[in-house]
């Protein structure tokens, strides 16, 4: 008698329920750095200095973190399964883009809910650390205070997808291609990244005049598609349990009772403090560097009568959309590249991928914008991270991989900070293709720790609480991803004299904080590879034996 074959059984349908789950996240990852490319068309239209700005990027996180709703999430999943918690998360996701959505609109200016939220919720709290986690302050606008609160609700929507979709792929890919499955979801949801920094402008100054929102709106469309994709999974989700006739596999719930033993843990105390540098000197930073961008080089945008500067009646494309076009063909080129079994077919993809990434730099520099510079930053990452997930499954070398990844970190920070303005001073173009070197070389970087960090987990903590090891690796992370963008912004606030036009602060002290972020990531990754030879977790070692 043979064995009935489910949904994943069959090659077609597995990738199919992957795509869902992986357009929902790049959906996600879209709207999560909507307004970064804008940091400062919201200072000159909505009056959102940089403390301001910062504070209202770090809410993303704050309810995960200090009401412990990042473990809340988990105890859903765990309860509820894979597909309830899909589209809970997606629709979590979509009231938070809304109420944000609404704080960033013409329609709250002048409201009395306006008035209330400029006059209320003034924290003012002058203690170290204690005072920078905060999302509200005195002297913040209403509109970035309800912003935040928009933002808090997403975040919480967004980390709970984000271990979802990490659960789903497990349960339909078991056994099967689960490493080329999780790395294709990362890799399209960091092109999310890309996305938002050369869309949010477009729509921001979509017809001629400057309208924040859209961007936003531009982002809840987004979200809205994001949910559809989860309801659609849904239902692909409940059919494969009909088939099984099994109860949906669910993780181990995290344990009160396992922290005593993950707090004794010198390795996990190791990973958890690389993984909150190394991510805070990354994700707050994405958050200010279009407008780092925009202050440390010498960039002349195109006139909106050409074609560089939008579109013409002979050639009515908008260059924005052709622009986008050949950045996906750089992703698809070099990604499928990995994959391709014949040396020629290996070296076409990757020639292709390098014209289409050249062809895509001058684009930008002929644009003369920031955002179009900055979107570069996850092309080299989707490039070569399945080639790294694939060398340390075989060769090994994570500790030197961890290594290398922050020493990168560190040296990117600093040639923002004191070689890029220097060059775009005395050459245009020196300056952006300084920018954009630097810019690959951080996307390297992103590819080098990840790909080295999470595989290493299970080697340096006891396999009964893997998965509680995680959940407090994450909440420590979460930490770093509030606090950086709020410390950032008061660095910048407290380091440029008061009234500094958005396209002329200084970064300088703000990119070195960052760096400093990347030395500590060096030294710990550096004792952990000593701590490796002296106990022999294997982190030098092939995962697969």
């Amino acid at each position: 008698m043979t064995e009935k074959l489910t949904l994943r059984d069959n090659a077609t349908m597995r990738w199919i329920a992957l795509l869902l789950l992986a357009l929902a996240m790049f959906c996600s990852y879209i709207f999560m750095d909507i307004l970064s490319p804008i940091k400062d068309l919201m200072q000159e239209t909505r009056g959102w200095d940089s403390a301001s700005f910062g504070r209202m990027q770090g809410a993303e996180v704050f309810l995960n973190v200090y009401v412990f709703f990042l473990i809340i999430a988990g105890i859903i999943l765990d309860k509820m399964g894979v597909r309830f918690t899909a589209v809970l998360s997606g629709a979590v996701m979509l009231v938070g883009g809304i109420i944000k959505f609404y704080a960033c609109s013409e329609s709250f200016i002048g409201t009395s809910m306006e008035a209330w939220f400029n006059t209320h919720l003034n924290w003012n709290v002058n203690i170290p650390f204690i005072g920078d986690i905060l999302p509200f302050a005195d002297g913040m606008p209403g509109s970035a205070k309800l912003a935040a609160i928009g933002f808090m609700i997403f975040g919480s929507g967004c980390e709970m997808a984000g271990i979802t979709v990490s659960r789903g792929i497990v349960k339909w890919f078991k056994g099967r291609e689960t490493a080329l499955a999780m790395g294709s979801e990362m890799a399209l949801a960091r092109l999310g990244v890309a996305t938002c920094m050369i869309f949010s402008p477009y729509f921001a100054k979509l017809g001629g005049e400057i309208e924040v929102a859209n961007s936003v709106k531009f982002g809840v469309v987004l979200l809205c598609i994001a949910l559809i994709m989860f309801i659609v999974y849904f239902f692909m989700d409940k059919k494969l349990d009909a088939q099984t006739g099994e109860a949906e596999e669910k993780d181990d719930p995290f344990k009160i009772s396992d922290i005593g033993k993950i707090l004794t843990s010198l390795g996990f105390w190791l990973v958890a403090l690389l993984c909150v540098l190394y991510y805070s000197a990354i994700f707050p930073f994405q958050k200010y560097a279009v407008n780092m961008l925009q202050c440390n080089l010498t960039l002349t945008p195109a006139d909106l009568n050409t074609y560089w500067g939008g579109s013409t009646e002979s050639f009515p494309i908008s260059v924005t959309i052709v622009q986008y076009i050949i950045m996906l063909l750089v992703a698809i080129c070099s990604f499928a590249s990995n994959f391709s079994k014949k040396k020629g077919m290996k070296i076409g993809l990757m020639l292709v991928a390098v014209v289409a990434l050249v062809v895509y730099c001058y684009m930008g520099y002929m644009r003369g914008t920031a955002e179009t510079i900055f979107a570069v930053f996850p092309l080299l990452a989707v490039a070569i991270t399945p080639i790294l997930g694939s060398y340390v499954d075989h060769k090994g070398k994570a500790a030197t991989m961890l290594m290398l990844g922050s020493l990168l970190l560190v040296v990117c920070h600093l040639t923002f900070a004191f070689v890029l303005p220097g060059v775009s001073a005395s050459s245009s173009v020196g300056g952006v293709i300084v920018a954009y070197v630097t810019i690959l070389v951080l996307g390297a970087s992103f590819s080098l720790v990840p790909a080295a960090l999470w595989p290493s987990v299970p080697k340096l903590v006891d396999e009964k609480i893997i998965g509680s090891a995680y959940a407090l690796i994450f909440w420590i992370q979460n930490i770093g991803l509030g606090l950086f963008p709020t410390l950032i912004g008061n660095v910048l606030q407290k380091t440029n004299p008061e009234g500094t036009a958005a396209h002329e602060l200084n970064y300088t002290w703000a990119l070195v904080m960052l760096a400093a972020l990347g030395i500590a990531a060096l030294l710990i990754s550096v004792y952990l590879k000593a701590v490796d030879k002296k106990k022999h977790f294997g982190l030098e070692e092939p995962n697969i034996k």
